[in-house]
């Protein structure tokens, strides 16, 4: 088989999307032959049979280049792929249908995010088969829909064999954009509250902020840090690759996230797959947990709630809440590794 796939970003280095690039390898290893058209092309280093088309984001080109960019790919390209893998932005699927429907080329879409948008619904209608991560993940009823997982590196992603030294001082860890959406203001309403009871702790804060309401945003959760003497507690590392996103994530005891949306963040599983402690307020991530750990869970923007969380955490040793997260491990080990993504996906073409 050969597969054209169409993505916004090819990039190991960058701090979103770097893990696609995984993604791609994986595919690689699957079928015969892969193209890649990707608005922005970065560092890449991928097998031979992968081949990589740029839209020209990466070197300033405008809207109307990259259309031109798109539709020549696909005339040139039309007889080197038999189905197609957009992944994530549907719009793609709206500028690529009438030339896939032409070609009876297979359309899938890949779509895992709480909101749901006219172009969405669109997208979902004219796609041959639509995956997504969980049933929160695409929130549009349609037989189309197929659940895959979340695509994990479970080798990459793996606890540190060596063992915690022994410490008071508890690590806390949240990863992802920082916007109004990840709900920063809330880890940090709780940060303030574990410091009010004396509760040794640091807070490292991976993310940057893209748009100008983010940078807005962060703006005003750094004036809270200083404001309720935060500012010696709290690290702002910015954002980084998912090469060195590991070793973060080891070296943490507890991943924090309140995010809006109600799809499974994957970012989540990947700080589980490394061994943290995970408390959120995730919807998807309740339904995954509940059962197991209710203890983990909490009501999103409620940082009184997520306080009383953490300080409960804070009082186990570090081999109990490893022990207390083994179960929610196997689980995601189970439904949401890359290869049964991967393997998942190429079966539905």
């Amino acid at each position: 088989m050969k597969l054209l796939i169409v993505t916004q970003v090819l990039d190991t280095e960058h701090p979103i999307l770097g893990f696609f690039h995984r993604w791609v390898e994986e595919f690689s290893s699957q079928v015969d032959e892969v193209h890649v058209i990707a608005l922005q092309v970065g560092k890449y280093q991928l097998p031979a049979n992968v081949h990589v088309h740029s839209l020209g984001k990466e070197g300033g080109q405008s809207r109307i280049k990259y259309l031109w960019r798109f539709y020549r790919s696909l005339w040139q390209l039309r007889h080197s792929y038999d189905g197609v893998f957009v992944h994530m932005n549907q719009q793609y699927v709206l500028l690529g249908y009438p030339l896939w429907k032409l070609q009876r080329k297979r359309i899938g879409l890949w779509y895992a995010h709480g909101t749901v948008s006219r172009s969405l619904k669109i997208a979902v209608r004219l796609a041959d088969v639509v995956f997504t991560s969980t049933p929160q993940g695409l929130q549009i009823d349609t037989p189309k829909r197929v659940i895959v997982g979340q695509g994990i590196d479970f080798a990459h992603f793996a606890p540190n064999t060596l063992p915690r030294p022994s410490r008071s001082t508890l690590e806390l860890i949240t990863v992802g954009r920082i916007s109004a959406s990840k709900n920063i203001d809330t880890l940090l309403a709780a940060c303030a509250r574990l410091q009010q009871q004396e509760i040794s702790f640091h807070f490292s804060i991976v993310g940057t902020a893209l748009t100008e309401a983010d940078k807005e945003y962060e703006k005003k959760v750094r004036e809270y840090c200083v404001q309720n003497n935060l500012t010696d507690r709290v690290t702002w590392v910015g954002g980084v690759n998912q090469t060195t996103l590991p070793s973060y994530l080891q070296s943490a005891d507890i991943f924090i996230h309140d995010g809006a949306t109600q799809s499974l963040d994957k970012v989540l599983l990947e700080a589980v797959a490394a061994g943290c402690v995970v408390v959120s307020s995730n919807t998807a991530y309740t339904v995954l947990t509940e059962s197991f750990a209710p203890q983990y869970l909490f009501t999103s923007r409620d940082n009184a709630g997520l306080t009383s969380r953490l300080v409960l955490v804070s009082h186990n040793s570090s081999e109990k809440r490893l022990q207390s997260m083994g179960t929610i491990r196997s689980l995601v080990q189970t439904d949401h590794s890359i290869t049964g993504l991967i393997s998942n996906i190429i079966a539905r073409y």
